[in-house]
């Protein structure tokens, strides 16, 4: 009885590494044809040329909730306020900090205290107070009580004036040209709700006044993992997904949404994973709703965010987006399986459970008990191939393609050394990588059954700087 049940295992993990490893292919061929056609009709010149035309364009608010970010706050506020965009605000909320975010912003930015009321749309913890500044009137600062991420936003969008709203992690930095680039969607489809932009890691590269002057590699190997990853799942697995409006995750770190819309479904709930909960609340509502609606992901608008380069800090991380993930799901358990939900609930909620959040089971399990029956003998030859072949080497095809689909359409890095080095690593991440993270993802779910709603110690060492990374 015990063979045939290992023997099932066996298949059941070779099924889900070569179905999984074909999706993400398809995936990638997917955004090939959605990035090259989006570069082809988008460029920034239409976009100067568009928004020319003044009544066409629409004000943004930009929402950068902030704890204890002292290291990278002004980096940040400073490239927020360079960006190339007719007409936006900056709303920093400074989350109850305890270190010196809030003196080094009013010291740097010559803040003082106004009387500034706002609508009470969602809910919050106590303002303490509202902060402008003479040199720059586009800024604005919140300070708060502490009440985490969500509740930042929650209570930046009370205080924004405009029909859009950018949310960023304060951390991150964007390109000057990304607004244009977010907001067009909105302009062109009165449909579109929200919209994501690429995250790429700033690791290695060279940041001046807010500002990635030059592109390059980390020296460490986690963070040139990160980079793969962020290519693979952040860029192609969801211009994938978002060409078939079917996107379930629009990081924290970058996205913009329509305000009323985020308000009419009460706007950011709080939990680990208040981005993909966010998100997956606008598809049930709207679809509840039966009202036509497109949620996007557009792969010019770039955001840079430090990847961690510890183990610890990684840990921590990946182990939060797998409880955030699993809890926005169980939230929505609903819509699973529903065709009332359409493709959302039959088609992408199943994959982002199985292959997503529980695909540690097979990445962890299934390879260790393979490894192990491989050793014992037990396992015959044409097998072992074949669930070597799906389950490593066509993971290392992914990871290739999707470099190359990066090098030939986008081409964001400026020598071919970089593009070698990315696709050396791009095929070592199978043999040790993918399986520390499927037990980093394990733990997650562990906790995400056990109620741990924390998020953890947050790192911070600075743009530019080793070991720079957040949890």
């Amino acid at each position: 009885m015990l063979d045939y049940i290992i023997q099932a295992f066996h298949y059941f993990s070779f099924f889900y590494f070569l179905s999984s490893n074909l999706i993400y292919l398809v995936l990638n061929t997917l955004a090939f044809f959605q990035i090259r056609s989006h570069f082809r009709y988008a460029s920034l010149s239409e976009d100067k040329l568009l928004f020319r035309t003044a009544a066409l364009f629409k004000p943004v608010s930009i929402l950068a909730p902030a704890y204890n970010e002292e290291l990278t706050i002004i980096e940040n506020v400073r490239s927020l306020l360079n960006l190339n965009y007719p007409d936006f605000e900056v709303i920093l909320i400074n989350d109850g900090s305890r270190d010196r975010t809030m003196e080094v912003l009013i010291e740097t930015f010559g803040l003082e205290r106004v009387d500034r009321a706002a609508p009470n749309h969602l809910p919050t913890k106590q303002v303490r107070g509202v902060y402008l500044s003479d040199n720059f009137e586009n800024l604005i600062v919140i300070d708060k009580e502490n009440g985490g991420k969500a509740d930042a936003l929650n209570a930046g969008i009370n205080y924004s004036r405009y029909p859009l709203f950018a949310a960023i992690d304060s951390d991150s930095l964007l390109e000057k040209d990304s607004l244009l680039k977010m907001v067009r969607p909105f302009l062109e489809d009165s449909k579109t709700v929200a919209v994501g932009g690429v995250i790429r890691v700033v690791n290695g590269s060279d940041v001046k006044d807010g500002e990635v002057v030059r592109i390059g590699l980390p020296t460490g190997a986690l963070p040139l993992f990160q980079i793969v990853e962020y290519l693979r799942a952040f860029l192609f697995g969801r211009v994938g997904w978002g060409s078939l409006n079917l996107l379930l995750v629009i990081s924290g770190a970058f996205g913009m949404f329509n305000k009323n819309v985020v308000i009419s479904v009460g706007g950011y709930c709080e939990t680990v994973g208040e981005d993909i909960e966010l998100v997956v609340r606008l598809h049930r509502r709207m679809r509840e709703a039966r009202k036509p609606y497109r949620i996007r992901y557009l792969p010019s608008p770039v955001c840079w965010t430090e990847a961690p380069d510890s183990l610890t800090v990684l840990g921590r991380q990946r182990n939060r987006w797998n409880r955030g993930l699993m809890d926005s799901l169980w939230r929505h358990r609903v819509m699973f399986l529903n065709p009332r939900y359409g493709a959302i609930g039959l088609i992408s909620i199943p994959f982002n459970l199985v292959v997503e959040g529980l695909g540690w089971v097979f990445e962890f399990f299934g390879m260790g008990l393979f490894i192990v029956s491989f050793a014992l003998g037990t396992v015959e030859p044409r097998f072992a191939v074949a669930f070597f072949s799906v389950s490593i080497l066509l993971g290392v095809i992914v990871s290739v393609s999707a470099l190359l689909v990066e090098e030939f359409s986008i081409r964001r890095f400026p020598n071919v050394r970089m593009v070698l080095v990315l696709i050396l690593f791009g095929a070592l991440e199978n043999f040790g990588y993918r399986q520390i993270n499927a037990w980093w993802r394990m733990m997650g779910t562990i906790d995400f059954l056990r109620g741990k709603k924390s998020w953890g110690v947050i790192t911070r060492k600075g743009f530019g700087k080793p070991g720079a990374g957040k949890s």
